[in-house]
């Protein structure tokens, strides 16, 4: 790399620490390409990416920030993993890890909050805000759907004693 090009990785980096909603740090040594590959089309399809960059260059980047508190786990071969979501890189990363044992998670930020490797797992754990929405959306729906029922049951109860007497009254003629 050029220094133009480590200026520009560095100040682009520094906005993605800037921007993301979390950021995990991991050790990916033994990993195939293909393996990494398939890592970062996951990633991409849930929102997040995945990118690896020389320490040095990640811990300036990280100056300025509030995830500044990670410095220290930029030690040996890492990846970064990082998306809006807070949720969507720590899942999607967990669930690589499990799949792939030299996938090992070191630990990452969330906004000022820096994490150890166990709260991006508990942090994994939790549902995304896709699926938080949704039952959100569920709990809304729930109780219209019943007034509705309760309602329309008096209506249908009364349809159903009128076609009683009609049929009574058929009987009968």
């Amino acid at each position: 790399m050029e220094r133009a090009e480590k200026r520009e990785f560095v100040t682009e980096l520094n906005e993605v620490f800037k921007a993301s909603g979390s950021v995990v740090v991991a050790h990916y040594a033994g990993v195939t390409v293909a393996q990494m590959n398939d890592f970062r089309s996951k990633m991409r399809a849930a929102g997040g990416t995945v990118k690896v960059a020389k320490n040095r260059l990640a811990k300036i980047a990280l100056q300025g920030t509030e995830s500044e508190g990670i410095v220290d786990l930029f030690k040996g071969q890492t990846l970064i993993a990082y998306s809006s979501d807070p949720i969507t890189a720590p899942k999607v990363t967990m669930e690589f890890a499990k799949t792939n044992d030299k996938v090992v998670i070191l630990g990452g930020a969330m906004g000022a909050t820096a994490l150890n490797a166990e709260a991006v797992k508990s942090l994994a754990t939790l549902p995304s805000l896709d699926e938080l929405r949704a039952k959100l959306l569920g709990m809304i729906q729930t109780p219209a759907q019943r007034i509705a029922s309760v309602v329309a049951a008096p209506a249908s109860q009364l349809a159903r004693v009128f076609a009683a007497y009609a049929k009574k009254d058929e009987e009968a003629a």
